[in-house]
């Protein structure tokens, strides 16, 4: 029966996972719908517009070229009516002489050679003589045809703006390293006309489908020239990130591709206030020396009990709680206390290798990260027990940076940084400190864990803040397998 049931429960989860990528799905297609719709509108929109704007283009074509040709007509009137009256005119000057000529030769013989002589003066100096009888202007207006069938072929071709294709990411071209995400596609067939891509991203959690509702925004980046682009300096507080690209030319823009899930692995971890010393205001990640932490950490006290309420079992803090997360046992009594002031992250590490950073004051009095098993007492000093690795910083009588471990300490022989970069290596018992800004390396613990880590702070008389969401930089690897066995060890403290 107890078989039959474990089954039974099995089917359930998955037909209820089943159930929810439906529905996620179904709310895919009806957004589709509404989407479908207002495109539609806006792209007829757009056509009815550009047919006007064309029809404008050519009633003002028209009414240019028409304008030319009246023009064009006045001209030549203009000359061929000049052109006539001078005609005119010179006909009835040549008519008149005609006449004198005519009447001359019928006079006496005296007065026939004075007239001669007048007369043809007269008759060389008619206007006729002068006169061209070729027309200034032509009655042709053949030079103001127009032949509009290329024209007329190319608006007959006219159809909808060609849509970029749609590119594909290539998976297998893809890089995640060093906080950054190189993310690499292509087309299916070159496309000269294309402009440029457009690349979103956005974090998630869920390696699936994309849902209805996601809990981060897309995030996008325009105007990309190549077929690839590098997001830096990223922070990795999802499991997840999530890319889609798409193609546009100088009209248009095609359809996204395929959405492609790239895992970021990085160590991710919040400071557990609830087990930190009373004399330290913790803020998320940033840590503050607060000498009169105690008398308020009194009074919150005395106000939980009136309420008989515990953060502990709230509601924000189970939620907070998962596989790798550990649940506040330090509240109230198990406060870290006396000179111990220090407070734990609230993610253990029992695998695998991580990275943090840590940004100090250089003039706190005392400052110190490293790691601590979970069962560090709560008098503990970091790096005075067993229990724990840490380098530590000292300026009360004068500046120095000490490796230190089961009250073991080593001088450490390096400039002090402003922040110090920490990589655990849990499988090969690799505690490594390093200048997070050089990547250089300040010390090596090695020991062999047989059980597991927490992040460990100690701070006085001064300031902290904490970086997560950190991949191991890929130098600090290469220093690592390049370094084993050969850097600094529990053993050579003094």
């Amino acid at each position: 029966m107890g078989d039959q049931k474990e089954s039974l429960r099995k089917i359930t989860t998955t037909l209820a996972l089943k159930n929810d990528e439906i529905t996620n799905f179904i709310c895919c297609l009806k957004q589709s719908l509404e989407n479908l719709e207002g495109n539609s509108s806006r792209v007829q929109e757009d056509l009815e517009t550009e047919f006007s704007s064309l029809h404008s283009v050519l009633d003002e074509l028209r009414d240019s070229m028409v304008t030319r040709i009246k023009q064009e007509r006045a001209s030549h009137t203009y000359e061929l009516q000049s052109q006539l009256s001078a005609c005119s005119k010179a006909l009835e000057s040549s008519e008149e002489l005609l006449e004198v000529a005519n009447q001359t030769l019928c006079s006496s013989e005296t007065c026939l050679t004075v007239c001669l002589c007048l007369g043809e003066s007269s008759v060389t100096m008619a206007p006729a003589f002068r006169l061209s009888l070729k027309a200034k202007a032509s009655d042709s207006m053949s030079h103001m045809m127009v032949d509009f069938t290329q024209e007329r072929e190319m608006l007959q071709a006219i159809k909808f703006l060609p849509v970029p294709a749609t590119p594909e990411i290539l998976v297998s071209e893809c890089q995640v390293c060093d906080n950054t995400v190189t993310v690499q596609w292509a087309l299916p067939e070159p496309d000269t006309k294309i402009d440029h891509y457009d690349l979103e991203h956005r974090r998630t959690n869920y390696e699936g489908p994309p849902r209805a509702r996601e809990d981060y925004p897309w995030m996008v980046v325009e105007g990309i020239r190549e077929t690839a682009y590098t997001l830096t300096g990223l922070r990795f507080d999802t499991r997840y990130m999530t890319f889609r690209v798409k193609a546009c030319n100088k009209a248009v823009a095609g359809e996204f591709s395929e959405l492609v899930t790239l895992e970021t692995h990085a160590f991710l971890f919040k400071l557990d206030a609830g087990s930190s010393h009373q004399n330290l205001k913790v803020e998320d990640l940033s840590v503050e020396w607060d000498s009169c932490g105690g008398k308020i950490i009194q009074d919150i006290r005395k106000d939980k009990n009136r309420t008989n309420q515990s953060p502990m079992h709230s509601p924000a803090r189970t939620a907070m709680n998962s596989p790798k997360r550990v649940p506040s046992a330090r509240v109230g009594r198990d406060r870290f206390t006396a000179e111990s002031y220090t407070v734990l992250g609230d993610t253990f590490i029992d695998a695998g290798q991580q990275y943090w950073e840590v940004r100090f004051d250089k003039e706190s009095k005392a400052f110190a990260v490293g790691l601590a098993l979970r069962n560090l007492g709560r008098f503990d000093q970091l790096g005075k027990s067993n229990a724990s690795w840490c380098i530590h910083l000292n300026n009360w009588l004068h500046q120095s940076l000490t490796a230190k471990h089961n009250n073991k300490a080593r001088a450490l022989d390096c400039p002090i940084p402003d922040r110090i970069g920490v990589y655990c290596n849990y499988e090969e018992g690799a505690l490594s400190f390093y200048n997070a800004r050089t990547k250089t390396l300040m010390h090596t613990f090695r020991t062999k864990f047989t059980q597991p880590v927490i992040p460990a702070f100690s701070v006085w008389n001064g300031s902290f803040s904490v970086q997560t969401g950190l991949q191991v930089p890929s130098v600090v690897q290469s220093g690592q397998r390049k370094n084993s066995g050969t850097s600094s060890s529990n053993a050579s403290l003094t």
